[in-house]
């Protein structure tokens, strides 16, 4: 009996060491795969967006990199965001993160306005190629899907009384008011746009936050496994995260259409 045992020793010794090998290049591989998707998305946005120079014209290429020249840039790449979405008669949202402030907007005309008190953002947008960035933003950014903890258009099924005497008031208490509110705008160039809820007056306001953030973590985890399988290079979201007034950040969430559009300025 002891033969035996000491004759499966080396063998499951060998069958763990293959293992961890088949485990530590996949996680390496994993990693490699994670790694180019950043510098996929950035490689894609300077082709698509980065000025291209006529070869006709003899522009000295350092005014691309000029200070004065990128503030024009930035500039004009904002009006012209926020005059294409004015025309469309629709309502939408701007967002400036300069001043910190998220406008609900109608045909150019602010109806509602809030105060960001926190903004993060990927390097892509805030260190990346200017020029292709503020052109990429002259157009405005268009929501493809979102993801929440709340419903965009909350529905409440009544049963109608057959007359006056059956008729009883509503006594369901109005959850939407305590309700937390943390979603992401999903848009149609890859870009992601988090909105947080700034306050944490409950107990289980910051707990419902990490598990809105698991899910999403654990969604991204499950397509890059996909795309590295398929081996494909997992796509990489460029991503913008703003913390706001619950109210103003639910009243954003819900008037702002399904397809709405989104002009940023940084």
């Amino acid at each position: 009996m002891e033969t035996e045992q000491n004759n499966n020793a080396p063998g499951r010794k060998r069958t763990f060491m293959v293992l961890g090998i088949v485990i530590f290049v996949f996680i390496l591989y994993y990693s490699i795969m994670n790694i180019m998707g950043p510098a996929r998305k950035l490689t894609k946005i300077n082709e698509e967006f980065d000025v291209k120079q006529d070869q006709k014209t003899a522009i000295d290429e350092g005014i691309y990199s000029d200070s004065a020249y990128l503030a024009l840039l930035k500039e004009k790449a904002w009006l012209q965001s926020k005059t294409l979405m004015a025309e469309t008669d629709s309502i939408y949202l701007t967002i400036n993160l300069e001043d910190s402030t998220a406008n609900i907007e109608i045909s150019g005309v602010v109806v509602h306005k809030s105060k960001i008190s926190r903004i993060s953002a990927s390097k892509i947008i805030k260190k990346g190629n200017k020029n292709a960035v503020f052109t990429m933003l002259s157009t405005p950014l268009t929501i493809a899907s979102s993801f929440a903890t709340l419903k965009k258009e909350p529905v409440m099924i009544k049963m109608a009384p057959k007359d006056t005497s059956e008729y009883k008031p509503d006594i369901i208490p109005d959850t939407s008011i305590t309700e937390p509110v943390n979603y992401i705008l999903n848009l149609t160039d890859g870009i992601r746009i988090y909105v947080y809820q700034e306050e944490h007056t409950k107990a289980g306001d910051m707990m419902n936050q990490l598990l809105f953030d698991i899910k999403e973590r654990l969604r991204d985890t499950w397509r890059e496994l996909k795309s590295i399988i398929l081996l494909k290079v997992p796509e990489y979201h460029p991503f913008i995260k703003l913390r706001l007034p619950r109210d103003d950040a639910k009243i954003i969430y819900r008037a702002i259409p399904k397809n709405g559009q989104i002009a940023v300025y940084i």
